[in-house]
């Protein structure tokens, strides 16, 4: 018997999936299998325990099974993991060095101009921005909150209170933005609203990511795609946590390595060209006209290649 293709999602994917939004992975998946005569299910989000012989995909799963491929959005819109291994901090991308010299760099400069053009010069990130455009002071620190994800999942060297503390207490007297998560404003409102009646004085702000990106001294944040897309201006950042592009962050593990990190951080900026190439060659684009192949490469690395999943040819 021929295998199929098991879409495990949460509910607002699976609710999208069925509304016929074609907008994430999932519906392309689920068209692509069907156009070559596979089946495909829908599930909850997490599959069995032990293999059944079908080929599972799972919307943000924290641990690898197998026949599993684990799919998230890799910090950019349009942009996803499929990953046997994991996602973001987890993701096979992690365990890979970046050498810089293996990275043609005419390539990469073509390639990241297609990305600003997208993404940085339009002002765009993955959630809602404001469209006025505002001014912060250019020696300041903008510190990104996130929710539970990175502190649940065991990535964050430190709680949240003890590294925003960090960043106030070893500032050096520059100012200290904080943007609450777009979707957890009124958490963030409160955690700036307890810092201040500690005695802090940080500087709340909901201006666009991509203003505060292209003034910033230096973000900071735990593994915020925010500190990512902060390579598209040039900005570095410090992480507080593992990320699966740490490779060219500055890593705070302890209060002590806030200021040797912030003092290399802002020894000058960087050129961050050549690491974004190659870390968004390694995702997948749903844009990408080589989309369908780049996904049947990765079915049949694990096992799911397309006699298995009963496809007949369409090209």
């Amino acid at each position: 018997m021929t295998a199929k293709l098991v879409l495990h999602l949460p509910d607002h994917e699976r609710a999208a999936l069925e509304a016929g939004k074609m907008a994430s992975l999932y519906p392309r998946l689920k068209r692509m299998i069907e156009r070559r005569g596979g089946r495909v299910e829908i599930a909850p989000r997490f599959p069995p325990t032990a293999p059944d012989g079908n080929l599972h995909v799972v919307d943000n799963a924290r641990k690898p099974h197998p026949d599993v491929l684990i799919s998230a959005l890799a910090y950019l819109e349009g942009c996803w993991h499929l990953d046997p291994k994991g996602v973001l901090a987890d993701s096979s991308i992690a365990e890979r060095p970046f050498d810089p010299e293996t990275v043609d760099p005419v390539e990469a400069e073509a390639y990241v101009a297609t990305l600003r053009v997208r993404f940085s010069d339009q002002r765009n990130s993955r959630y809602h921005q404001k469209k006025s455009v505002e001014e912060i002071d250019p020696e300041g620190i903008v510190v990104f909150l996130q929710g539970p994800p990175p502190y649940r999942r065991g990535h964050a060297y430190m709680g949240l209170d003890e590294m925003l503390r960090t960043v106030l207490e070893g500032a050096g007297g520059r100012p200290v933005y904080i943007k609450p998560h777009p979707i957890r404003k009124d958490e963030g409102v409160q955690v700036i609203k307890g810092l201040k009646e500690l005695g802090y004085r940080p500087i709340k702000t909901n201006a666009n990511v991509h203003d505060l990106l292209r003034q910033a001294a230096v973000t900071v944040s735990a593994n915020s795609a925010a500190s990512l897309e902060g390579f598209l201006h040039g900005t570095p950042t410090l992480l507080f946590a593992r990320a699966d592009f740490d490779q060219v962050a500055g890593i705070v593990r302890t209060p002590e390595d806030f200021a040797p990190a912030l003092e290399q951080a802002l020894a000058g900026r960087r050129d961050y060209t050549k690491f974004l190439t190659w870390y968004f060659s390694q995702c997948l684009w749903l844009d990408d006209p080589e989309f369908e192949a780049q996904v049947m490469r990765r079915f049949a690395e694990i096992g799911f290649d397309a006699d298995r999943l009963g496809l007949s040819d369409i090209s």
